[in-house]
């Protein structure tokens, strides 16, 4: 699966449904279990965001009062305003301080709700491990841990700044069209025209900004990527550093990083380039915006018609009315950084939609005592067909081993089995009894030892000594004394002591049915015979469902199966 091709949320498909799909993004929230606190913080936030407008009328007012009082040299009036000044000032502090505060407490709840929701979405139906495979590669940590956090705090700062311009325009284009007065231009009466002034000029200004500055969003989109992709390759370095160092591999290590970063410096060069042309429009806008109202409002001035307060009242009012004009302005490059945020998370429902939505070509299902393979086909993504109308079945308590050809499809049944393959056809019955899988690579968590060793249960799930006996019976007695300490056990440990490990996990699990695939293959064979046995010893009954190569696994299996030619071929014992 080509990622651009089916993913880019920049393809015409997406652009045409954005706002659509942006809005069923953000509206379950505000209707889900927390819509309570939800709409209660977000009522204080709007209303702390209307006072501070009312804050800034006022102020409006205040100027005109004042300015006269400097005109007139009133000095008790002059120091009657400044004390209404520091009055006003101070409650406008206040809510400026639980504005933000209540906003940011809105955010990280939101984003809270989202990354459970996105946690859930993404470990559900195995989409964690079908995106990898099928080719989706656009770094979904980084969709969950960085770009809900911007989409939140941006989609709060964007609403609310836009709804406090609204309300913001609306107020001073009432006080701007009252003192503006009118003009007569070709014998044409215009009244308000200082309005209609600020109208013109924020409209030529936010239609110039979208011309110069519209790149920003693909560029943006781009550069969070490239980033991710020099963050996820240095990473594997990391994860690799004993293999990479054995290889003498630094120089190309080294290549692939600069390349990788190379791409990272070349988009954001061309990020450079866009905003230094958009920055220079928007400086000049926001210089010439602040004498223009002067400008335009002089020859009533200087005729007499209107006094300084209420030049400075007219000033402060068009240049209100003015911002809040040009509030696309201001926000474009946040407005181009939420877009593209919005275009990533939007790819990335997709892409989990896409995989819940695909119908499965295996019927695979819990059913019964016995393991039931039926008319199995397991085809590749090349077209190749692995098995073609494979049937098998295995009674409980028996022990199958599966061998074949390296390539043969061994290891691509057990993921079938799995829900793990998704070509093919046929059917599946697992036994509907305790199960567990043991890979070749075992999965440690971070944290305690304990923990790995109970993973995937609570590692309060057994009782601490049963944790030293199981440790002892795969001949890790040295790890006894370090249940309780934390560390990163999938680089602490050899590969021979993670498959002990892993069959301790077994032991203490104790399941009816164990599939292994490859679970020894990093143990001597004395070693492979201690632990095989341990589990006849320790679990009676047990099924097992065991691909391995080696000769001397055989003597642990009443039952050889090998893949040949797509078919299962039973062995002689």
């Amino acid at each position: 699966m080509n990622q651009n091709a089916e993913y880019s949320a920049v393809n015409d498909t997406v652009r045409g449904q954005f706002f659509r799909r942006t809005w069923a993004m953000i509206t379950p929230y505000w209707r889900s279990e927390e819509k309570g606190k939800a709409w209660l913080l977000l009522a204080a936030v709007i209303g702390l965001s209307l006072f501070s407008v009312a804050i800034s009328v006022w102020i409006n007012h205040w100027y005109k009062d004042f300015y006269n009082a400097l005109e007139h040299k009133d000095t008790a009036a002059f120091w009657q305003l400044i004390g209404y000044f520091g009055g006003i000032a101070a409650v406008a502090i206040l809510g400026a301080v639980y504005r933000l505060y209540l906003t940011q407490m809105l955010t990280i709840r939101w984003r809270a709700w989202l990354t459970e929701k996105h946690f859930a979405r993404w470990l559900a139906d195995k989409n964690y491990y079908q995106l990898e495979q099928g080719g989706y590669t656009d770094n979904p940590d980084q969709r969950i841990s960085e770009d809900l956090n911007t989409f939140t705090s941006s989609t709060l700062n964007l609403g609310l700044g836009l709804l406090r311009n609204v309300v913001s325009l609306v107020s001073f284009s009432i006080i701007l069209w009252g003192v503006s007065g009118s003009i007569e231009v070709f014998g044409v009466t215009i009244p308000g025209y200082m309005f209609w002034c600020a109208l013109l000029y924020a409209a030529v200004g936010s239609w110039l900004t979208h011309l110069i500055g519209r790149r920003l969003i693909g560029l943006s989109n781009q550069q969070q990527r490239f980033e991710a992709d020099l963050r996820f390759s240095m990473v594997r370095v990391r994860e690799n550093a004993e293999s990479i160092a054995l290889y003498n591999g630094e120089p190309n290590e080294n290549q692939r990083l600069s390349e990788r970063f190379g791409k990272v410096w070349h988009n954001f060069w061309d990020i450079m380039k866009v905003s230094k042309r958009l920055t220079f429009f928007t400086a000049g806008y926001s210089q010439i915006a602040i004498i223009f109202p002067f400008i335009v409002a002089a020859p009533r001035y200087f005729t007499g018609k209107i006094e300084l307060g209420e030049l400075m009242q007219i000033n402060s009012a068009f240049s209100n009315v003015q911002d809040n004009f040009s509030w696309f302005i201001s926000a474009y490059t946040e407005l181009a950084s939420w877009r593209a945020t919005s275009d990533r998370l939007l790819s990335f429902s997709q892409a989990m939609s896409d995989n819940e939505q695909r119908p499965a070509a295996i019927d695979v299902r819990p059913e019964g005592e016995r393991l039931v393979v039926q008319g199995l086909g397991m085809d590749l993504a090349d077209g190749r067909h692995l098995l073609t109308d494979a049937d098998m079945t295995v009674e409980p308590g028996q022990r199958l081993m599966l061998s074949g050809r390296s390539g043969s499809g061994k290891s691509t049944l057990l993921r079938a089995m799995g829900h793990l393959w998704p070509a093919g056809h046929g059917s599946i019955r697992l036994p509907a009894a305790r199960y567990l899988f043991l890979p070749q690579k075992p999965y440690l968590p971070i944290g305690t030892l304990k923990a790995a060793l109970s993973y995937p249960q609570d590692d309060s799930a057994y009782p601490a000594e049963r944790y030293a006996q199981v440790l002892e019976t795969c001949r890790l007695p040295h790890l006894v004394s370090r249940l309780d300490e934390a560390n990163h056990w999938q680089r602490m440990l050899s590969p021979g002591e993670q498959q002990r490990l892993a069959f301790a996990r077994a032991l203490l699990f104790a399941p009816q049915w164990l599939y292994m695939d490859e679970a020894t293959s990093a143990m001597d064979e004395e070693d492979e015979a201690t632990l095989y046995q341990a589990l006849i010893d320790e679990l009676p009954g047990l099924s097992i469902v065991s691909v391995g190569h080696r000769s001397s696994l055989k003597r642990f299996h009443g039952r050889h199966v090998r893949i040949e030619s797509g078919r299962l071929l039973e062995q002689e014992v």
